[in-house]
């Protein structure tokens, strides 16, 4: 590769990336699942102009009304060799909805206050879209190639599935991704504090996606009469064994490997019947990390009836399930069993698991280019209880990482903040993830 700017390069994408990352927060795309959000048009015509203003040319794809996504390819030295493919490196521009009166802040003022950018989207995933235009930017501007081709995308709608987004752009544009066989995108890479050592979560595994609906079917009538068929008794009843079912402890490869890993940190021995006290040095980070020892399911809304005085024929509930890769149809089959007679399961959305793994070149470079910048940290694999666009990435054979470098302090919650109030990023740490990103792609 040709590379002659080097530190100088990394400085203007670090002084950049704040701004970047401040400008996406300021734009609402909040995504409702129904469609009835403002898109993530004006975003994506924002990251066309960024990547167009140094000189590429970025693609941009509508599948429906608003629903803005980018692509952009930049030739590495190789292109057009068998050696490696393609890597892709993708982010969503959509966000989950906030309201402002839970926040300290206004969620899209972008605002910097005690060391962090504050803002929807700051952890989930503006700040991961602005180290990667801030890292592409430079590499225009400095006229460096990479060793392989990068394909960077920025997306919409992860937040609903990804069906006006990724898996859209996969079904209707594959030629986009010709020759990609990697890909890179959120909710990796950050570090935690474990007993005192940091460490580098790297995510080489999610759980699937499974949001299920509850249909129960009763006798309609009059609120009077004595109820023997009632459609919302017998969807509470369903409901209540779905949320309250003990799914068992289960050990994926990554998980293990993760565990045994925390296990030496430690010094805590790792019990499989009970591993609790190891779960324990986590802090915060053990909500997600005992999420992915077993399969979840978590009812999240209930509708019935629409008068006070009318027993309804239909009551529905809104399920949502989580996977182990490996055992959607064990999963389906047990949600089925407890929803019971004349309660239908519909499927309104899944997706499969992922596993991958952590012994690869790709996760060489990752952990070499970690220990450039943090040299005392160590880097364990992990798996996502959520989903990523990694899932729509993999029906074209790509095998998805998650690795969006970020150094944290010890007593930040930062796993907390996807998705919940008061979400915000230390700037010093968005400016690590362009250092590291930077050497990532310029090496890989």
């Amino acid at each position: 590769m040709s590379e002659t700017t080097g530190t100088a390069a990394g400085a203007t994408a670090e002084r950049e990336v704040v701004d970047i990352c401040r400008d996406l927060l300021r734009i609402d795309t909040s995504n409702y699942g129904d469609g009835s959000g403002p898109g993530e048009r004006v975003a994506a015509e924002h990251v066309m102009g960024l990547l167009t203003e140094v000189g590429l040319a970025p693609e941009y794809l509508e599948g429906h009304e608003r629903r803005g996504n980018v692509v952009v390819r930049v030739p590495g030295e190789e292109r057009g060799t068998a050696e490696r493919g393609a890597l892709l490196l993708h982010g969503h521009l959509d966000v989950v909805p906030a309201r402002a009166e839970d926040w300290k802040v206004d969620p899209f003022s972008g605002e910097i206050a005690d060391g962090c950018l504050w803002g929807r989207g700051a952890v989930d995933m503006k700040d991961m879209d602005a180290m990667l235009l801030a890292v592409v930017r430079d590499l225009a501007r400095t006229g460096t190639r990479p060793p392989r081709d990068l394909v960077f995308a920025f997306v919409a709608d992860e937040e609903a599935g990804g069906v006006q987004g990724a898996r859209w752009l996969v079904d209707e544009r594959p030629d986009l991704f010709e020759g990609v066989t990697e890909a890179v995108s959120e909710v990796g890479g950050f570090s935690v504090d474990i007993d005192g050592q940091r460490a580098y979560l790297l995510q080489t595994a999610e759980k699937g996606i499974a949001w299920l609906r509850l249909v129960a079917h009763g006798r309609a009538g009059h609120g009077s009469q004595v109820g023997t068929d009632n459609a919302v008794t017998r969807l509470c009843a369903a409901v209540a064994r779905i949320g309250a079912y003990g799914w068992p402890l289960e050990y994926t490869a990554t998980v293990r490997q993760f565990l045994q890993g925390v296990s030496e940190i430690t010094g805590v021995t790792f019990d499989e019947t009970d591993p609790s006290l190891l779960l324990a040095k986590l802090g915060t980070t053990a909500r997600w990390v005992g999420a992915t020892l077993q399969n979840t399911s978590n009812p999240t809304a209930l509708d019935a009836g629409y008068k006070h005085n009318v027993i309804p024929g239909t009551a529905t509930a809104l399920i949502d399930t989580r996977f182990l890769p490996g055992r959607q149809e064990e999963l389906l089959s047990t949600i089925r069993e407890l929803a019971g007679e004349r309660v239908d399961v519909e499927e309104v959305h899944v997706d499969r698991a992922l596993e991958t793994e952590f012994a690869a070149p790709l996760v060489d470079r990752m952990r070499a280019v970690l220990a450039e910048e943090d040299p005392n940290a160590v880097v364990l694999p992990y798996c996502l209880a959520g989903g990523t666009d990694n899932k729509s990435f993999a029906r074209l054979g790509i095998r998805g990482y998650g690795f969006a470098p970020l150094r944290l302090p010890a007593g930040l919650d930062f796993a907390g903040m996807f998705h919940g109030i008061d979400e915000r990023v230390p700037v010093d740490a968005l400016e690590f993830g362009v250092r590291v990103l930077r050497r990532f792609v310029a090496t890989c």
